[in-house]
């Protein structure tokens, strides 16, 4: 875990604040997460989400969608994609293209919101 987890949040929230301001294009710019932060998401990632979404986040059939080309993880920002793992979505959402619930944090309410923010940078880096 880290120890100063306060100065690194606030400067990885300039840092994205500063990549999103520099960009163009309407495509987010994904942060660049230090390889620690990245590494604990990963471990994560692979104690809880890897079920529906595999090992290696390209999905399973029927259940869960490819993360490394998905153009929702693409576009959302961070905090976005934290609220969107926090509230899950309903099988019924019209928004949902599988027909399968993602239960709020994934079925796994021992996620903090900072694992959750680990786990979204392991998913940035494995993007395609």
């Amino acid at each position: 875990m880290l120890r100063n987890q306060p100065i690194f949040w606030t400067t990885a929230l300039m840092v994205a604040g500063l990549l999103t301001a520099c960009g163009g294009g309407g495509e987010q710019a994904a942060p660049a997460y230090p390889q620690e932060i990245v590494e604990e998401g990963k471990t994560l990632f692979l104690q809880t989400c890897f079920a529906c979404h595999g090992q290696d986040g390209k999905g399973l059939p029927n259940l869960g969608k490819d993360l490394t080309t998905s153009e929702f993880v693409q576009v959302s920002t961070d905090d976005e994609l934290l609220a969107y793992v926090q509230d899950g979505r309903e099988a019924d959402d019209p928004a949902n293209t599988t027909g399968v619930a993602m239960p709020p944090k994934g079925g796994f309410d021992f996620l903090t919101d900072d694992d959750i923010l680990r786990i979204i940078a392991f998913i940035r880096s494995i993007q395609r």
